[in-house]
C-alpha cells in the first residue's frame, strides 16, 4: 500500500484486543473499516468477515468504473451488499442496484497474533456473463460463495466481489463510442484493489490467485491475457470456461446493440448517439430489452451480451494474447459431463428415461452447430460421435454421446487448446489440467450422468462441511481434496505442496503428455492420465478446420455458431 505505518497501526489495534487474534478495524486508502470476528471453537481459532468494502465508486451507466473517493469515521463492512442489476431467472422483473461494486474478505486467524503474509484467492462468479452475485443465497441465510471453508481450511484470504452483468456489463457499439466490457473493468478494479490494499487485512499483495467457474472460469482467462493486469496476479485456475470458449467472445455486438436500441427507442444509425441515448435510457430498461431465454432467436444467440475484442481490455483475438500470462500459474480444467444440462435444454430425451434419442435428433443438433461447415462439417461430425453405436447401441451409450458432444463443443476442447497456449508460451508460469467426475446426485438424475456443470463449485466452497446434513462422508473427502490442491497452488504455484495434504500426486500439464489429473472420491497414482479425448481435440482443430466451408448471407459466423442455452451458468 506504500503506507507501512498503518499496517504497524493495525497490529497495535489486534495486539491490544484481550483473547483471541481479530483485526478490529482496519485502515484502508479509502478509509477505516470494522467487520466481524467470528470463532470457530475450542482452540481459540477465528475468522474475521468483512462484508460489502466498496472497491470503487458507484458506477455511472455503461461507463468504466473509478476509484471510490473514501469516507469519514469507520465503514461498517458486516452484511451482504446488492447484486448488480440484472433480469430475474424469469426474465419479467429485474433485482438488484447500479450501486453494487463491492467485496467481502474472509481472513483465518489463529490463537495469537494476527495472520499476515497469507496468500490471496480471488473469486469470479459464473452466471453466462448475465446473471450471479459474490455470494449468491442458496437456501436461507446459507451462501455458496461462503469463503470461510476455504479460508480457515487452506489458510488463505478469500475475496468475493460484484461485477456488472448482462447489458449494462456488456453491451457494445463494437466501437470507441460504447466499447463494452465494462464488467470485466469491474473484474480488474477488483483484483487491482485487493492488490493495493490486501496486505493491511494479512495478505501477501504478490501472491494473488483468481479463480473462478464457467463465464467466472472465462473472465479469470481474460484476466491473465489482458495488459492491464500486469504485475497483479501471480497464479490462476478457470474451472469449465477459458477465454477461447465459443460462448466468451461476440463477434457482432452493434446488431445486439441495435436490438436493444429498437426495443427502448434509441437511434439506430448513428452509434454515437445510440451510445448516448442508452446512457440516459432507464438502466431497468435496457435489462429487460433483451429476453436472453427468448425464442426469437437461435438457441445459439441467447449470450448476445459478453465480452468484445475493443481493442484495449481485449486488444486482440484472446489466442493472440497468451505471452501475457507467460509468468502467471494456471490450472483449467472441466467437469467431465459438463454439458448435460445444455444437451437435455437442446434434447429433452437426454434426461427422460421414458424418451428415447433418435438419431435424426442428434443430427439435427450437430448440423446447427457445424452450419458454417455445411452438410461435409455435420457429415463428418454424426460419423465420429456415433462410431460407437454400432456395436453399443443402448439409449445409455446414445444419450452419453450427446453429453459428450456438448461438453466437448462448449467446454472441453476450448480448455484443451487454452492449455496448450498457455504451456507453449509460458516462461515461468506452471500449467495444469484436471478433470472433476465425482456425480452429484439428485432424484433426476439417472446413475450415468457424472459431473455436470456447476457441480464443482459446492465442493471448492466447502458446503459437505458448511451443512453436512445435505451431504455423505465421500462428498467431504472431495470438498478436501479440491481445497487441498487450490490452496497449495494459491500459496506455492504447485498444488501438491503447501498447507494441506493431498490424496495423489498432481503432475504438470505438458503438449506432449496431455497429463491431467482425474478428481474424484477416490484417488491414487492411476488418477494421473494422459490425452484427454485426443481423437476428438484432433478433428475439432485439425479435421473440422480444413472441411469446406458454405457461404452465404444466412450463415452465421462459425465462431458463434455454437448453441449456448440461457442457462449457460449455474448462479
Amino acid at each position: 500500500m506504500g503506507h507501512p505505518e498503518l499496517v504497524v497501526f493495525n497490529l497495535i489495534c489486534c495486539l491490544a484486543t484481550a483473547g483471541a487474534a481479530k483485526l478490529g478495524a482496519v485502515y484502508t486508502e479509502s478509509g477505516f473499516i470494522e467487520g466481524v470476528n467470528k470463532e470457530l471453537g475450542f482452540l481459540g481459532d477465528s475468522i474475521d468477515i468483512f462484508k460489502g468494502i466498496p472497491f470503487a465508486a458507484p458506477p455511472k451507466t455503461l461507463e468504466i468504473p473509478q476509484r471510490h473517493p473514501g469516507w469519514q469515521g469507520i465503514l461498517k463492512a458486516k452484511e451482504f451488499k446488492n447484486r448488480c442489476l440484472q433480469a430475474t431467472i424469469t426474465q419479467d422483473d429485474t433485482h438488484g442496484s447500479e450501486d453494487c461494486l463491492y467485496l467481502n474478505i474472509w481472513i483465518p486467524q489463529g490463537r495469537k497474533l494476527v495472520s499476515r503474509d497469507l496468500p490471496v484467492m480471488v473469486w469470479i462468479y459464473g452466471g453466462a456473463f448475465q446473471m450471479g452475485s459474490s455470494h449468491e443465497t442458496i437456501f436461507q441465510n446459507s451462501y455458496l460463495y461462503d469463503g470461510e471453508e476455504i479460508a480457515t481450511r487452506g489458510k488463505v484470504i478469500v475475496v468475493t466481489f460484484n461485477y456488472r452483468v448482462g447489458p449494462l456489463g456488456f453491451l457494445s457499439t463494437g466501437d470507441s463510442n460504447l466499447p463494452g466490457n465494462f464488467g470485466l473493468w469491474d473484474q480488474h478494479m477488483a483484483i487491482a484493489w485487493v492488490k493495493r490494499n490486501i496486505a493491511a487485512f494479512g495478505g501477501d499483495p504478490n501472491n494473488i490467485t483468481i479463480f473462478g467457474e464457467s463465464a467466472g472460469g472465462a473472465s479469470v482467462s481474460l484476466q491473465t491475457l489482458t495488459p492491464y493486469n500486469k504485475g497483479l496476479i501471480k497464479r490462476a485456475i478457470s474451472q469449465s470456461g477459458v477465454a477461447l470458449s465459443s460462448w466468451v467472445i461476440q463477434k457482432d455486438p452493434l446488431f445486439w446493440a441495435k436490438t436493444i436500441a429498437s426495443k427502448v427507442g434509441c437511434p439506430l444509425d448513428d452509434t454515437l448517439k445510440m451510445a448516448e441515448c442508452f446512457k440516459v435510457t432507464d438502466p431497468q430498461a435496457l435489462t429487460l430489452a433483451f429476453n436472453f431465454s427468448s425464442t426469437e432467436y437461435p438457441t445459439k444467440n441467447y449470450l448476445a451480451f459478453v465480452p468484445v475484442i475493443d481493442g484495449d481490455f481485449i486488444p486482440d483475438d484472446p489466442v493472440n494474447l497468451f505471452a501475457n500470462a507467460a509468468d502467471i500459474d494456471y490450472i483449467a480444467g472441466t467437469n467431465n459431463m459438463d454439458g448435460h444440462i445444455f444437451a437435455i435444454n437442446n434434447i429433452p430425451a437426454v434426461s427422460d428415461i421414458s424418451m428415447d434419442i433418435k438419431e435424426e435428433d442428434f443430427y439435427k443438433l450437430v448440423s446447427d452447430v457445424t452450419r458454417s461447415k455445411g452438410v461435409p462439417g455435420a457429415n463428418a461430425t454424426f460419423d465420429l460421435y456415433t462410431q460407437s453405436w454400432s456395436s453399443e447401441s443402448s439409449q445409455e451409450t446414445k444419450k452419453r454421446t450427446v453429453v459428450d458432444f456438448e461438453t466437448d463443443i462448449l467446454f472441453l476442447m476450448s480448455t484443451e487448446v487454452a492449455l496448450t497456449h498457455h504451456r507453449t508460451n509460458a516462461k515461468s508460469g506452471r500449467t495444469y489440467s484436471y478433470l472433476f467426475s465425482h456425480p452429484t446426485r439428485t432424484f433426476v438424475y439417472p446413475d450415468w450422468v457424472g459431473a455436470d456443470h456447476a457441480d464443482d463449485v459446492q465442493y471448492i466452497f466447502g458446503k459437505p462441511y458448511a451443512i453436512p446434513l445435505s451431504y455423505q462422508a465421500q462428498d467431504r473427502t472431495v470438498s478436501k481434496t479440491f481445497i487441498a490442491y487450490w490452496t497449495n497452488f494459491a500459496q506455492t504455484g504447485d498444488p501438491n505442496t503447501g498447507h494441506s495434504a493431498v490424496p495423489t500426486h498432481w503432475a504438470p500439464y505438458t503438449v506432449e503428455n496431455g497429463s491431467y489429473l482425474e478428481i474424484t472420491k477416490k484417488m491414487d497414482a492411476n488418477s494421473m492420465k494422459q490425452h484427454l479425448r485426443s481423437n476428438f481435440l484432433r478433428f475439432w482443430t485439425i479435421t473440422y478446420q480444413a472441411l469446406p466451408t458454405v457461404t452465404g448471407k444466412d450463415i452465421v459466423p462459425e465462431d458463434n455458431d455454437v448453441p449456448v442455452p440461457p442457462t449457460a451458468d449455474s448462479e
